[in-house]
């Protein structure tokens, strides 16, 4: 996310310093590369001032993070950090995560990963370019991004919403671990930051309580497809199902947060 941010000269320093719980696939629960919900949110950024807050914004994060997905897929294989560093970091015991720990290390993943930011870095910033720069943007009204309801619920600003919007339908309508689900963690590690705190880590004051409330209104589901029982097809289709109600009870649990 810096380094696309710092690309187009416009670097968000509490911004960025907040993915730090992204990192390892939503507070290391495995799920999309931390580095694709960094992009997603430099996209979100772009569209911010391209085109203001707004559901034009919204639509235009969301088609971009659709683009990184597809960039980040056909460059490392897989999207998610489970399947890409062969670790599960959320195992049955603390032996065994170090265990695993200790493999990831001796196969040099820690270089792997630097690599891979490395080299996905300047394909991130030709893709959200590219996809911002193109003409049609569908005119769709309120809500389009799962994500920015919740960042309204949570009192962030216009900004943040829209950065967010990328997130919905699991990242770019992929149907991975819930985007509102990342945006209120996101969101949380912003806030303990504004209180004061220096170093957030991996988990931030709230998240795991954020995760509690999450799985209890989503049937114990952390995927998007799983929990909607479908992929969505489109913007349109995403932002049809939100307003007729969709995922209201998880934007209601995590906004209370």
């Amino acid at each position: 996310m810096s380094v696309v941010d710092g690309s187009f000269d416009h670097p968000l320093k509490l911004e960025e310093k907040a993915t730090a719980p992204l990192a390892g696939g939503i507070l290391q629960y495995g799920y999309q590369c931390g580095m694709l919900w960094g992009a997603a949110l430099a996209a979100g950024a772009q569209a911010y001032h391209l085109h203001g807050p707004g559901p034009m914004a919204e639509t235009a994060a969301i088609l971009a993070t659709q683009r990184l997905l597809e960039s980040f897929r056909a460059h490392n294989r897989y999207i998610n950090c489970q399947e890409i560093t062969e670790i599960e970091w959320k195992p049955s015991s603390q032996g065994l995560l170090l265990k695993q720990i200790g493999k990831f290390f001796i196969k040099g993943g820690p270089i792997g990963c630097f690599r891979m930011a490395a080299a996905y870095a300047p394909v991130a910033f030709d893709d959200v370019r590219t996809a911002l720069s193109e003409d049609h943007i569908p005119a769709l009204s309120s809500p389009v991004s799962c994500a920015t309801l919740l960042a309204q619920k949570m009192g962030a600003s216009e900004m943040h919403a829209v950065m967010a919007a990328g997130f919905a339908g699991g990242i770019g309508l992929s149907g991975g671990a819930c985007g509102v689900l990342g945006a209120a963690i996101w969101f949380l590690g912003m806030r303990t930051i504004k209180e004061g705190v220096k170093e957030i880590g991996l988990a931030p004051p709230g998240a795991e309580d954020a995760v509690e409330r999450f799985l209890t209104s989503s049937d114990y589901e952390f995927e998007c497809s799983k929990i909607v029982r479908r992929r969505f097809e489109s913007v349109e289709d995403h932002a049809r199902y939100l307003q007729q109600g969709g995922c209201s009870n998880i934007i209601e649990a995590l906004g209370a947060i």
